[in-house]
């Protein structure tokens, strides 16, 4: 007959699954958890892990949210999805919180961050400082016109395509 599991063998087994192996975790580990499901549901990894959108889950959880040299080029000129990890090891919690109430460059959603409560925006910050700083910096982004030395997405809207029809 099998004993029950109890409350603290539940708690430990489930951190063992949510935190890699070696990974030092300061901070609170529900503020942490829940900065991880954030950064997930948000699609953060998707622009600012280099390779998410090829490979998802199987990048490691060190290896993610590091920025990427991929930039995004517009109307405003080109943008570049920032290391996260560094940004947070080098800034305060509250410039944390500024920094995501202010617009930025497109394609970052900041509607979404804005949309977010203080609550959440802390527990991505406590989450992004749990990983610790990892990785270089993006590069900068570059004002409307100047040449562009990275590979890069096109966001210019373009006209309709019209097909002609055969008139019998």
């Amino acid at each position: 007959m099998s004993q029950p599991l109890h409350a603290a063998t539940l708690c430990a087994m489930l951190c063992a699954a949510l935190f890699p192996a070696g990974a030092s975790f300061a901070t609170d580990t529900g503020d942490v958890a829940r900065g991880r499901y954030l950064i997930a549901i948000g699609g953060c990894n998707d622009c600012h892990t280099p390779g998410y959108a090829q490979q998802g889950e199987k990048i490691p959880e060190a290896a993610r949210l590091t920025g990427a040299g991929l930039g995004f080029s517009g109307p405003w000129g080109v943008s570049y999805p920032t290391n996260l990890r560094l940004a947070a090891a080098q800034t305060s919690e509250d410039e944390w919180q500024s920094r995501a109430r202010r617009n930025g460059l497109p394609p970052m959603p900041w509607s979404a961050l804005q949309a977010m409560s203080r609550d959440d925006l802390a527990a991505i910050y406590r989450y992004l400082r749990a990983l610790g700083p990892a990785g270089e910096a993006a590069p900068a982004a570059l004002a409307p016109g100047q040449a562009i030395p990275t590979p890069h997405f096109v966001f210019v809207p373009q006209p309709p395509t019209t097909t002609k029809t055969s008139s019998r």
